[in-house]
């Protein structure tokens, strides 16, 4: 019994996680109140506060279903030695993104979301930070992948890792945002693995 009070109790709090996604990419999130998620999730507001304390609580909880698999993805494909070499684990991991995207309505989504139907203001600056903060530690592994690649020779003799991670990180969250922009798919989508091949060639000796 108590098992699956738990289980239902589970459900409950998904069911309010994908409501909240429907309705922040409907209404953005700054006009997105817990009433609204409440109604489109079907359960009472003091429900949606008894799984979350705050519209925040609830905005990171969906943030992590993307997140969370984005970093162990990225342990798995760049930090674990295998028989490729660095510079191909960062195009795999780069492009393996892209893909996650193109094959997950979910992921495309809580992207958008983060993108360009939030404000990172007043409350949500706190999110912002966090979100840098992240973005800090996704590009202190790269960094870590570039160096072995100096190591091995792969890289031009004038090209330095940390400037080469930062040209990386930037290059690919711009093309993330305007991959997230381009509904339509004809002018990024469609063409984003081949700039990612192509940015990776030119760090190659």
């Amino acid at each position: 019994m108590v098992r699956k009070t738990k289980e239902d109790a589970e459900l409950t709090r998904q069911r309010i996680i994908h409501a909240a996604r429907e309705v922040f990419l409907v209404r953005g999130v700054s006009r997105t109140t817990m009433e609204h998620i409440a109604t489109q999730a079907g359960v009472t507001r003091g429900a949606v506060y008894w799984h979350f304390d705050n519209k925040i609580d609830l905005f990171h909880a969906m943030r992590e279903q993307v997140f969370l698999p984005l970093i162990d993805r990225m342990d798995d494909t760049l930090l674990v030695e295998g028989s490729e070499d660095p510079l191909t684990r960062i195009e795999n991991f780069l492009c393996g993104t892209i893909q996650v995207l193109n094959d997950s309505m979910e992921t495309r989504q809580i992207y958008e979301i983060m993108m360009i139907k939030c404000e990172y203001v007043d409350e949500f600056a706190a999110v912002l930070q966090q979100i840098l903060s992240n973005c800090s530690g996704i590009a202190g592994k790269l960094q870590l992948v570039y160096e072995r690649a100096k190591v091995q020779g792969q890289l031009h003799t004038a090209h330095d890792p940390a400037q080469l991670t930062m040209d990386t990180h930037l290059f690919f969250i711009g093309l993330l945002h305007m991959w997230v922009k381009d509904i339509e798919g004809n002018q990024f989508r469609h063409q984003a693995i081949e700039l990612i091949k192509t940015h990776m060639r030119l760090r190659r000796r």
